[in-house]
């Protein structure tokens, strides 16, 4: 019985000294947690405005919030804590004098949400410096001195929605973090104002969708004054794109080294922005998107004859698509016409108005533009060809034509007067010898006596009786009658 109550007593001698080290060390851990330069309130550390060169070492693992703005930490290593923060969610750095950013650095807090890096002195965002924050929704790094910004310094970021970078020296666009199908897929925020930017991608910029523009800010930046910068800032004004109503006035480019608001460029007397109508052909296929300021929005398509547009073709030609497009298979005159978008979300509603015109005719394609040219080419060629049988293959010429009867001059009509081309000849010499082939020019006149030139009476004169003449031998003409040559149309006989 003795042996049994010494054991229960030792049980309980310890559990109760088990109890007590668990304490203890609870206890320790509370006091251990919280460095004597913060200020600990729950998963809280507040440890700013302390002057602090190094982050403290010993940091809680639970810790959701550090605070470490307006210290004077200059580095960023990648061992500046020895514990993996991984329930850290917000990191505070701003007003500190960091110049130097490991590409490590961010590897213990890999569910970082929200980063602050303002009012540093970083000068560039080198490769792959963001890439371990695969979770990280907003990051600030706006008030440095950033001047280069690497392609791939923000990869891997998915979820980043708004990034910050207003007031640094940044003169190139980084373009790679709008471009439809980037890199950063969820970004609603970007913020490139009182930068050096000079030059604007403005085509890649104009087919942004609108819930990007309506978030990027560019605003006191000395850019290069032309009509397109005015009808880019025109078209965002036109839809109420945030970006331009907060800041039209801070909305200005530089000419000759002077300031002009972008809305203000009547000296390059720019065309008004006009809201332009989709343009389709008969038989096109064509897609609208419902261009809104907000992703994720519920959108319902109305036709110009009031009625909804359903997702299965109920309406002519029109279906509306899993992202809220208006689709066309195939456009139809009667298609045209001005369609509405509702669109609904959470915090506000809108509603876009887009004109369709349909040209009654379609398109030619590629096989019928080469057709149009194979035809063209054959019709030059057998225009040429016909030009060609016309000049050297005329009908038969005079030399080709039988021997002419010689009419009567009981039945002959033909009064007129002839001219050789040959020259004179002796009407009686060479009788049988042919000098070669005669031109007579012939002019008819009315047959009848009495009758002389131009059908004229000649007063006191009858018409001359050709004689038969043997062969080499030529008809004599009225020598009056040359005149006329010149007078009357000739006929080559």
């Amino acid at each position: 019985m003795q042996p049994q109550c010494d054991l229960r007593g030792l049980w309980l001698l310890l559990l109760s000294l088990f109890l007590l080290l668990f304490e203890v060390v609870r206890a320790g851990r509370a006091v251990v947690s919280c460095p004597a330069s913060c200020l600990c309130a729950s998963n809280i550390l507040s440890c700013s405005k302390q002057q602090l060169p190094n982050v403290p070492n010993s940091l809680p693992s639970y810790t959701a919030l550090l605070d470490l703005s307006h210290n004077n930490l200059s580095r960023l290593r990648a061992e500046w804590t020895p514990t993996r923060l991984t329930q850290l969610r917000s990191l505070l750095l701003s007003h500190n004098h960091l110049n130097f950013i490991s590409s490590e650095a961010f590897s213990p807090v890999p569910n970082l949400r929200y980063l602050d890096l303002s009012s540093n002195q970083l000068r560039s965002l080198d490769e792959f410096l963001f890439s371990e924050l695969k979770a990280l929704e907003v990051l600030l790094l706006y008030n440095n001195h950033i001047m280069a910004v690497d392609r791939s310094a923000f990869d891997e970021m998915a979820q980043l929605q708004k990034l910050y970078l207003s007031q640094n020296q940044i003169s190139r666009f980084p373009l790679e973090l709008v471009k439809e199908g980037a890199k950063l897929p969820k970004l609603t925020l970007l913020d490139l104002s009182s930068n050096k930017l000079k030059d604007l991608p403005l085509p890649d910029l104009q087919k942004l969708p609108a819930w990007i523009k309506n978030g990027l800010y560019l605003h006191n930046n000395p850019l290069h004054c032309d009509c397109e910068l005015y009808q880019l800032f025109s078209h965002w004004q036109y839809r109420q794109l945030s970006s331009v109503m907060d800041f039209q006035e801070d909305l200005y480019c530089l000419r000759s080294k002077k300031l002009y608001n972008v809305f203000n460029l009547s000296f390059l007397n720019c065309s008004e922005y006009k809201e332009r109508a989709w343009e389709a052909h008969l038989g096109d296929t064509l897609t609208i998107k419902c261009d809104t300021k907000q992703q994720g929005m519920t959108k319902v398509w109305v036709t110009p004859s009031n009625e909804q547009v359903l997702n299965v073709m109920a309406n002519g030609s029109a279906t509306v698509s899993q992202d809220g497009s208006l689709h066309f298979q195939h456009v139809q005159v009667e298609d045209g016409g001005v369609y509405t978008c509702y669109a609904m979300g959470e915090t506000f509603n809108e509603t876009l108005s887009v004109e369709l015109k349909v040209h009654n005719f379609t398109l030619p394609g590629h096989h019928d533009t080469l057709n149009t040219a194979y035809t063209t080419l054959v019709g030059c060629i057998l225009s040429v060809v016909l030009v060609l049988i016309y000049l050297y293959l005329t009908p038969c010429r005079c030399w080709c034509r039988g021997v002419e009867k010689p009419s009567s001059h009981q039945g002959d009509s033909l009064s007129s007067s002839m001219l050789s081309t040959t020259p004179n000849h002796d009407p009686m010499a060479g009788g049988d010898k042919d000098d070669g082939f005669d031109r007579r020019v012939a002019f008819l006149e009315p047959a009848g006596p009495g009758q002389g030139q131009n059908g004229k009476l000649k007063p006191g004169n009858t018409l001359p009786v050709p004689e038969a003449t043997g062969k080499g031998q030529r008809r004599m003409s009225d020598p009056e009658s040359v005149s006329s040559v010149f007078s009357d149309t000739p006929i080559v006989v």
